[in-house]
Parts: C-alpha cells; sequence; structure tokens
C-alpha cells in the first residue's frame, strides 16, 4: 500500500516554501511528479525530495522551472532565500554567505585545504565524508550542493574579482585519492589568471607568516564596505569592525607579495600534478 503523499509545511522554512511553490506550480501545470521528471533533466525521487523540503534545491533545477512554468525569475530567486538560510549551516556561516553574495571583491587565503569557492563537487565530497564519518549519503549530498551552490558567484553577469593565495600545503595535502586531486589542481590551474580570478601559491621556503595556521577571507561589498571573515576547523568570524579589517587587510597584502607570480603557480601546480597522473 503507498504511502500518502507527506503533508507539506511551506512556512516552516525557505526550504519548505520553494518545496511547496514547486508542488503548487506542478499541481497548477496537471502534472506528476513523472510528468515533470521528463521535462527537467532531473529524476522524480530527486524532486520528490525537494518537494518534501528533505534536500535542496540541485544546481540548475530552479532554472529550469522557471523556464517550464514560464514564472520569471521566481525559483532562482526562492533558490537565493535557501542557499543564504541553510539550516545545515551554523549561523555564522549563513551570515557569511549573505555578505558573501554582496562582494565586488573577494581576496581568501587558505593554509590547508583548497577554498570551498573553488573546490571540485569529488573535493568537497571527500573533505565532508572525512569530517563527518557517520553522515548518510544523503546528508553528505546535501552538504556537497550547499558548497557547490556557493559557486554560483562566479557565473552571474557580474561576478566579483577573486584573489587565492593558497599555501603550498593545500596543493601537496592529497584529499580524495589521485584522480580527485588531479581534477582539482587543474581546476585550481584554470582559474590562475583569469578575468575575474587570480590564484598564487605560497611555497614552504618562505617559512612562518602572520596568517600561518588559519584562514581569511576580506570582502568588499555592493556599497563599497570592507568586511573579514576568519575560520577555524568548525567556527566562523565575521569582522566588521575598520580597525580589525584594515589591520587583516595588511597580513593578506604583505602575504601576497611573497607569493608565486600567476605565471609561475600555474608552473608549480602543474608539477604537483604529475605526481597524480594515472
Amino acid at each position: 500500500m503507498p504511502r500518502p503523499p507527506r503533508e507539506l509545511t511551506p512556512y516552516r522554512s525557505n526550504r519548505h516554501f520553494y518545496g511547496s511553490e514547486l508542488q503548487r506550480c506542478r499541481s497548477e501545470a496537471g502534472m506528476t511528479l513523472d510528468d515533470l521528471a521528463e521535462k527537467v533533466p532531473f529524476s522524480r525521487s530527486q524532486l520528490h525530495r525537494v518537494e518534501v523540503a528533505e534536500t535542496l534545491p540541485m544546481h540548475g533545477l530552479s532554472m529550469a522551472l522557471d523556464q517550464l512554468f514560464g514564472t520569471g525569475e521566481h525559483f532562482r530567486r526562492l533558490y537565493e532565500l535557501v542557499r543564504q538560510s541553510q539550516e545545515i549551516h551554523p549561523e555564522q556561516y549563513r551570515r557569511r554567505m549573505t555578505v558573501e553574495a554582496r562582494a565586488r571583491v573577494i581576496s581568501e587565503y587558505a593554509g590547508m585545504i583548497v577554498p570551498g569557492l573553488i573546490q571540485t563537487e569529488e573535493y568537497a565530497r571527500a573533505l565532508f565524508c572525512e569530517a563527518n564519518p557517520r553522515a548518510t549519503t544523503e546528508e553528505i549530498d546535501e552538504l556537497v550542493e550547499a558548497r557547490m551552490s556557493r559557486q554560483e558567484l562566479l557565473r552571474i553577469s557580474s561576478p566579483p574579482d577573486v584573489s587565492v593565495i593558497l599555501d603550498e600545503a593545500a596543493v601537496r595535502r592529497p584529499v580524495g585519492g589521485p584522480g580527485v586531486m588531479r581534477e582539482q589542481l587543474a581546476r585550481v590551474a584554470d582559474l590562475v589568471s583569469t578575468p575575474i580570478s587570480v590564484v598564487q601559491l605560497l611555497p614552504f621556503v618562505h617559512g612562518a607568516h602572520p596568517l600561518l595556521g588559519g584562514t581569511l577571507t576580506l570582502m568588499v561589498l555592493d556599497d563599497d564596505t570592507a568586511v573579514a571573515y576568519e575560520e577555524s576547523i568548525d567556527t566562523g568570524t565575521l569582522l566588521e569592525d575598520p580597525e580589525s579589517v584594515t589591520t587583516r587587510q595588511r597580513k593578506y597584502d604583505l602575504l601576497r607579495s611573497h607569493a608565486l607570480s600567476p605565471s609561475e603557480t600555474a608552473s608549480f601546480i602543474r608539477s604537483v600534478m604529475e605526481a597524480y597522473a594515472p
């Protein structure tokens, strides 16, 4: 005997509202979930989990729904609300994502791992599996989707300028196996010097520096406000005090002056990739 349909609770959260709107538009169009799965590039089970708020909307779903139902940017706007208020993230991370969505300039130092904004899906998955060994496949999928959703920033019509300083440890430390690392390093190499991104590597030979042992993100927002975000293993701190931000900007600038040039960084990364060749 089939299970009765789950009662939706649209006002419980943004994710639940998204699911209820998907069901409403689908019902008004006279479609079953099977019908909808034939018209968008997602399976019936994926669409069902979005409707009942079991998972985040998949990348590309909102655009496909707006085109199918003729709803303008309705689902894309709802998706932004869902993305910025994801329940899987503590409050400090949600605040960071809200601020990040307004950034015109993002400058980031990553000491141990490739930062989330330029991670590949499989690299992110490997990190989440290590950090959450008891998590279910569905929980890991949701974390990965949330991580990948941040990268929408790089695909909008007016993306922010992104500058990344990677410590050598971030490209040397194997994550997820040779294939995953090779794909991740190839992605970094592609972003070393583009119209919107610059990546520089800080080699081990530089020795100690003011940001050793942490991560730092500096952002200039759409109203020219400057903020800084520092992150440890499981906590994050958003700094909006001008003096604190200026102090960290100075540290970042000094670090960048000691980093390899983009062309030297590309050569270095490709040499590391050779160790992960099939």
